[in-house]
């Protein structure tokens, strides 16, 4: 959460020529409600049934660069569809979490005290991450460009 997925994404993207899509985006279009209403309305549970229907959708069908939300890896089916792709954990502390973000509440699972829940978070799913991950690329104090190279070296492609 807010470690510039999206905006580096694009960066990536758009370096490669290729499209590039957001499965966070995909839920909000379907739902026509923010991710954080559905959280609400229907809670976390039904949140994670469409976002994995979502996930599996897109990587059945799409090619180009995908960023996926952060609790989609939680579930193992899409872990396994994540095995042998390219994939990126892009990293951040809760330092430049704070900077970032303000861990403000418009974030469903950051609500209640964020700094603590952020860090059960990441340590809840780290492993998770680091288990589907080609490459981790540090994000602390890099601008989104510095965060798109240093993805494109990782992961050894060349710009269009």
């Amino acid at each position: 959460m807010g470690v510039g997925k999206s905006t580096v994404g694009e960066l990536v993207a758009e370096r490669l020529g290729c499209a590039y899509r957001d499965t966070d985006g995909d839920i909000v279009a379907e739902q026509g409600r923010t991710i954080a209403d559905i959280f609400v309305d229907e809670g976390e549970p039904a949140f994670r049934a469409i976002e994995k229907q979502a996930v599996h959708r897109a990587l059945a069908g799409y090619d180009g660069v995908l960023a996926l939300g952060g609790g989609a890896i939680l579930d193992a089916d899409t872990r396994a569809l994540l095995a042998g792709q390219p994939v990126v954990y892009l990293s951040m502390d809760v330092e430049e979490a704070v900077k970032r973000t303000g861990l403000n509440t418009a974030r469903p699972l950051l609500a209640v005290n964020p700094r603590r829940q952020w860090r059960e978070l990441m340590d809840a799913r780290r492993h998770l991450y680091t288990e589907v991950a080609t490459a981790v690329v540090a994000t602390d104090g890099r601008t989104p460009e510095e965060v798109a190279q240093a993805v494109l070296d990782a992961l050894e492609l060349k710009e269009a």
